[in-house]
């Protein structure tokens, strides 16, 4: 029975669904229309230039696998891309374009750098026949040293990252062991590390696996009665880069095997370097034995990063993909986004596509529109900045400006500081970025304000029925 295009498309929208986030999936996948399906080509119209320019950039990996699974490898896959809209007297134009050769031509080459590396790890005593730059090192090229933006937040960590890619194996961080929370750049980071000692020592091996994927090689050795294939593969690193080294826990069998691997790797002045979610000293589980060995090199954290930071990562961000922002609009975001990295990046994203697929600039409203979306964690997602400032200036009867205005009248002043103390319990912002939301405020006059409160819901009972009908409003538990 001859397959439809619609089919298809949905048949594909599955796999790539089990492989992304639900956030990526309905911002770059819902909107896509199946056009046709002629002669093995399924033809997709996406909505814009930058949405077509974005997909083969980001997920056209993800794109060549799903139509492999559904059409064979033979199938192919054609953008129809709206470059006009057009209006009720002329239809749209749209120009159609096939996948980027290039694209599929790497796709092919890192299926067949993985097939090889795989019949090499089943045949261990071929190994020392190659040389290390044959080896696939499942680096991402775009992380590197140059898109990595430096701070307070993470100077140790980057400094000490540069001097181990200049010296692999050579400065006394080794092992290099990088801790901080989620969306913090560690992961970035250590493949930054190894994109600059693959380009600047090509006869190393340099070789990123995260946690999940060595304990998975080492069950399938077990499994295949092929420990001895498995340790030879890994004497043969240069560079082992082991991401979220936390997982390992509790897997004694595993441990066992990677401090062997360890031992023989750093003896042999080869470089080590790790991430994980905590210092080595608080990671549970663990032989201690291995967690002394953490502990022989550097061990730098990454921290949230700062509101300059911030600034320069959205900058760094734009200029890459040549967008232009007004300054007001990122120094909001800066202020409204300070958990970590990953979720202001994924921000942008989403700024980016929808002023795309609105055809339109963006300005302060869509941030602010973006943000109500996707950076509220709140049990009630009501609860946020704006919120706050609307309900206060409603109950005292004056404007969201007067709040933020700069009148000392005590009229705006008690509603200001009751506003900001509700900021503080219900968001998780910074102190510094509370201020800048109430009129560019320093963290000094935030912490007065919260005080004030404080001490009044001791001795007013008029402030303190305010903050208690206030508080029934806002109707949940918070943090208070």
């Amino acid at each position: 029975m001859p397959k439809d295009c619609r089919t298809v498309w949905n048949n594909c929208l599955r796999v790539i669904q089990e492989h992304i986030p639900e956030q990526s999936f309905k911002t770059w996948f819902e909107p896509i229309v199946p056009m046709r399906l002629s002669n093995n080509v399924l033809t997709i119209q996406v909505p814009s230039q930058f949405f077509y320019e974005w997909l083969e950039e980001h997920y056209v990996h993800l794109l060549r696998k799903a139509i492999d699974a559904e059409l064979g490898s033979d199938g192919r896959l054609e953008y129809s891309i709206i470059v006009d809209k057009g209006n009720e007297k002329n239809k749209p134009y749209v120009i159609n374009i096939p996948t980027s050769k290039v694209a599929t031509a790497n796709v092919k080459e890192a299926a067949r750098a993985e097939a090889h590396t795989a019949d090499r790890y089943k045949s261990p005593f071929q190994l020392h026949e190659l040389e290390g730059s044959q080896f696939a090192s499942y680096l991402n090229p775009h992380y590197t040293f140059d898109n990595f933006i430096e701070g307070d937040c993470n100077r140790l960590a980057r400094s000490a990252g540069y001097a181990v890619a200049n010296k692999p194996g050579i400065t006394s961080f080794n092992p290099l062991m990088l801790y901080g929370g989620v969306g913090l750049g560690k992961t970035h980071l250590v493949q930054a590390i190894g994109n600059y000692i693959k380009e600047h020592n090509q006869g190393k091996f340099v070789l990123y696996v995260s946690c999940e994927k060595f304990t998975n090689q080492f069950i399938e050795a077990v499994r295949n009665n092929n420990m001895q294939g498995f340790t030879n593969f890994y004497l043969q690193v240069d560079v082992l880069v082991l991401d979220d080294v936390q997982f390992l826990s509790g897997k004694e069998k595993t441990q066992e095997s990677f401090f062997h691997i360890f031992n023989h790797l750093h003896q042999a002045g080869k470089q080590i370097i790790m991430t994980s979610d905590c210092p080595p000293r608080d990671l549970a589980g663990f032989q201690e034995r291995l967690l002394s060995r953490f502990k022989w090199g550097l061990t730098a954290d990454l921290q949230q990063p700062d509101l300059e930071t911030r600034i320069a990562i959205i900058q760094k961000k734009l200029q890459g993909e040549g967008i232009m922002m007004d300054d007001e609009v990122i120094e909001y975001l800066a202020h409204s986004i300070d958990t970590n990295v990953r979720e202001l990046e994924g921000v942008i994203v989403s700024l980016m596509a929808q002023a795309s697929l609105n055809r339109k600039e963006i300005d302060l409203d869509l941030a602010k529109r973006t943000l109500v979306n996707i950076v509220q964690h709140t049990d009630n997602k009501e609860i946020n900045i704006d919120s706050i400032q609307k309900k206060v200036a409603d109950h005292f009867k004056i404007t969201v400006e007067d709040l933020k205005s700069k009148s000392r009248k005590k009229e705006l002043v008690v509603p200001r500081q009751i506003a900001i103390y509700f900021t503080k319990e219900f968001t998780d912002f910074s102190l510094k970025s509370i201020g800048y939301h109430f009129g560019g405020r320093d963290h000094s006059t935030v912490i007065h304000a919260i005080q004030t409160i404080n001490d009044l819901l001791k001795t007013d009972k008029e402030i303190k029925n305010a903050v208690t009908d206030l508080g029934r409003q806002f109707n949940v538990k918070g943090k208070r």
